[in-house]
């Protein structure tokens, strides 16, 4: 078994946080490594998801959702073929901090495996997650900051009127 955790401290409350992270759509825009998620973020939905680690080949998989907790928690099941060949928990935790005003996001994943020592590249991945981590706290934080700039925002978005 192999695990990947990386936290970050983010100036802004967990359901700022929520929002980000479930807005598929917008991930080109700001997300470093998982550059796309299609489909629904509800338990037992299957994704499509694509990432492209630093410095290394992007590839694309259909996991599984496996839980859903609004403003907390996040989690998917990934699989390379049948199970325990190479399976991939990967899960965001929200904690609210500071009397709930920030959030402390744990980004993990656990690889199992008999495929896992050939294929797993702990450095890149960490490298993506701490990419993915920061870009979501510029981007959350600067949600709170201007708050009239989030995607309902019908002035400053000309599709939505």
């Amino acid at each position: 078994m192999n695990v990947i955790e990386v936290f970050e401290d983010i100036d802004a409350p967990p359901a700022v946080v929520w929002d980000v992270l479930l807005e598929f759509d917008s991930y080109p825009e700001w997300n470093p490594f998982v550059r796309s998620i299609e489909g629904d973020p509800a338990v037992e939905a299957e994704l499509e998801v694509r990432i492209e680690p630093p410095g290394s080949r992007g590839m694309t998989f259909t996991p599984v959702v496996v839980a859903v907790e609004e403003n907390r928690r996040l989690a998917w099941l990934g699989r390379l073929g049948v199970p325990f060949i190479f399976d991939g928990y990967h899960e965001f935790h929200l904690d609210p901090i500071d009397g709930g005003d920030r959030t402390r996001l744990l980004h993990r994943e656990t690889f199992r495996g008999i495929l896992v020592p050939l294929l797993f590249d702990e450095q890149q991945l960490e490298r993506g997650f701490r990419a993915m981590n920061e870009a979501l706290k510029v981007r959350a934080e600067e949600r709170v900051q201007s708050p009239t700039n989030g995607p309902n925002d019908t002035d400053n978005n000309p599709e939505a009127s």
